[in-house]
């Protein structure tokens, strides 16, 4: 059968473990699956009882007289109830025992060893440490989350994947006050198995879902994930992640400037940005945005954004028009009728505003009257037709009844000005998934201007000088710098402008080396640090920003998965502050933006080098001149190191 149907709408399922005392979370799937009107066959299995809870109970698997699609482990013994799957041709096992990966080292190895004999019996597993599967529009609970106490959850058009189980209930309960459901929702537990990309993917081709929400910790199948987010966005499915946390993945590892600033959150926001999936920094936006991306595609703006606001509560769009320009996102018009609205004056206004060609996007402020008297403000609202041009609501009281009143609708709707302002700013980011340029791989060279010069990219005059003569035919002035120093300047391994040998013997007895280098004076209108580095988690990036010895304290930079085209690495210049020096800022001296593009194009190629050994690669500074740039200082960092 099917895994989707197996795991989403089985004929059969068996509850191994389930506990005759209603009170305990191992009774909570079978009541749950009654309470919400499951029509499949439910078939408890308890070692020790032949009837759980009014119903016919087997003391094994085996005894059960016919075939399971689906069950749900909840006892300790999570092997040898496997191998009980396996003889009865179980499609899906979900896991909801813990003491695997989440209960250390031990626990990772029984995990491990659990996988392998799933897969050589043929059995999918969910989890383990798994909440369970919902499918509302199905009517299928199987879920030890004790949110399906509620008598009727609303079915919706978004599924929810996450990899905090706790977190069904959490959203579920919430969007239920709103009036918004869910269709499908599934707690991934640990992930041994049945992961996010892959549930994405079956959720591309679920018919009762249109938009895709992701509750992540973290992501454990990029690669994966990618590729589903784009099959999404091929049917029309938009994704949206709410992040947990901000990652600190492989900081303690990076050795450069790249490694320090491209090991923070920010490489999640590149990754999602570049697969095409909607970035939530809210929980409260995650529930509410669904129905303002619904069946829409990015708009791809090359300009900030411009919302138009009409209102019946002027302290309230204030609210939301100032969170907005916290994110970049421009006033188009304010249009206050909060003393002359009627709502026909609201309708007609809306309809303009979305027929202009003024605006991007429109916000609907209700005051007061959306709690009492929804017909004045919120009626007219979901009056207008809907049209390309995204509408959402910011309520300013607590008004269920309306709320759930636009949800019906398909409008998104807003309790917080913060939320509000969070989904506009993540809408406008939105992007289409990229499509990686078609570059050439570089030659691999061991030795980090060696390798520049492969990539094309040019790299100042030097030459390695050994004491104690110190002899070179570089031109004076010339700069003479330590070997062995991971931060030269720092560590006094750095000699600028040295115009004479006995300048610089001078110079190099004092820094102790036997072999140092020296490289001749390169000067320009800027310096920048252009990087590459292979992240664990999201895999190879590329940044540019300004450089020199404090890029890592300005954190002004701009970063994306590498490779990137010219075109691309352009629009990543445009991105950095500290780079509009050579952009003809206030009449400055335009710098080699061409170049400097070139540069970044060509270090990201480091991604395309067969089983990818570079972990980082660092060019601080470049210098951008007038015409050109030039390599002054580059590292380089190999995985086998």
């Amino acid at each position: 059968m099917r895994l989707a149907q197996a795991l989403f709408a089985p004929r059969a399922v068996a509850l191994i473990g389930a506990s005759g005392d209603a009170r305990k979370n191992t009774a909570r799937p079978q009541r749950f699956l009654r309470k919400h009107g499951y029509t499949g066959r439910i078939v408890p299995v308890n070692a020790t009882r032949d009837e759980v809870l009014g119903e016919r109970a087997y003391r094994r698997l085996a005894d059960v007289p016919l075939e399971i699609d689906h069950a749900f482990i909840m006892v300790e013994e999570v092997e040898p109830a496997l191998e009980d799957c396996a003889r009865k041709g179980v499609a899906v096992a979900t896991v909801y025992s813990n003491g695997f990966a989440d209960a250390g080292a031990d626990g990772a190895r029984r995990e491990a060893r659990l996988v392998e004999q799933a897969r050589k019996l043929g059995v999918r597993l969910l989890g383990p440490n798994s909440m369970g599967v919902v499918n509302l529009p199905g009517r299928f609970a199987l879920t030890v989350n004790a949110v399906l106490e509620i008598d009727a959850p609303p079915a919706g058009a978004t599924s929810l994947v996450s990899q905090s189980g706790t977190m069904l209930g959490t959203l579920l309960s919430r969007g239920a006050a709103r009036g918004l459901g869910y269709a499908k929702l599934v707690s991934v537990g640990n992930e041994a198995d049945l992961g996010v990309a892959e549930l994405v993917e079956l959720l591309v081709e679920d018919a009762d879902t249109r938009v895709i929400a992701l509750f992540l910790e973290t992501v454990r199948d990029a690669d994966r994930l990618a590729r589903a987010a784009r099959k999404a966005h091929a049917a029309g499915k938009p994704i949206v992640a709410y992040k947990l946390g901000r990652s600190a993945l492989g900081e303690e590892l990076a050795r450069t400037h790249t490694g320090a600033l491209a090991g923070m959150d920010v490489a999640l926001d590149a990754y999602f940005r570049d697969c095409g999936i909607v970035r939530v920094d809210m929980l409260e936006t995650l529930i509410e945005i669904p129905p303002l991306v619904a069946d829409r595609k990015p708009v791809g703006l090359t300009r900030p954004a411009r919302v138009a606001v009409v209102t019946t509560t002027g302290g309230g769009a204030a609210s939301v028009v100032d969170r907005l320009g916290l994110h970049g996102i421009a006033l188009a018009s304010m249009h206050d009728l909060t003393m002359t609205a009627t709502k026909d004056t609201y309708r007609a206004t809306l309809k303009q505003l979305l027929g202009s060609t003024e605006c991007d996007a429109v916000l609907a402020a209700v005051g007061s009257s959306a709690q009492f008297h929804p017909e004045l403000a919120v009626e007219p609202i979901v009056q207008v037709k809907r049209t390309s041009k995204p509408t959402a609501a910011f309520l300013t009281p607590h008004a269920e009844r309306s709320l759930a009143l636009l949800a019906a609708q398909g409008i998104a709707a807003f309790r917080t000005p913060e939320a509000c302002a969070d989904a506009f700013a993540a809408f406008f980011a939105w992007r289409a998934p990229r499509e990686r340029p078609a570059l050439q791989p570089p030659r691999l060279e061991r030795e980090v201007f060696a390798l520049l010069k492969n990539l094309n990219i040019a790299v100042a005059e030097q030459a390695i000088v050994q004491a104690p003569e110190f002899a070179h035919s570089v031109p004076y002035p010339v700069a003479l710098k330590r070997l062995d120093a991971e931060h030269k300047t720092e560590m006094g391994g750095v000699a600028l402008n040295i115009h004479s040998q006995a300048e610089l013997v001078q110079q190099a007895r004092r820094m102790g080396g036997q072999r140092l280098l020296v490289q001749r004076m390169e000067h320009g209108l800027a310096e920048a640090i252009v990087g590459y580095r292979d992240d664990p988690v999201v895999g190879p990036l590329v940044l540019v920003g300004a450089g020199g010895t404090l890029a890592e304290l300005y954190k002004d930079f701009a970063l994306e998965l590498a490779p990137v085209s010219g075109a691309e690495a352009d629009a990543m210049i445009a991105r950095v502050t500290g780079l509009a020096v050579i952009r003809g800022y206030r009449n400055l001296p335009r710098g080699d933006i061409a170049a400097l593009a070139r540069t970044v194009s060509a270090l990201s190629r480091l991604a395309l080098i067969p089983g990818r050994p570079v972990r980082e690669a660092e060019i601080n500074p470049l210098i951008v001149k007038a015409q050109g740039a030039v390599a002054v200082d580059a590292r380089v960092l190999f995985k086998d190191a």
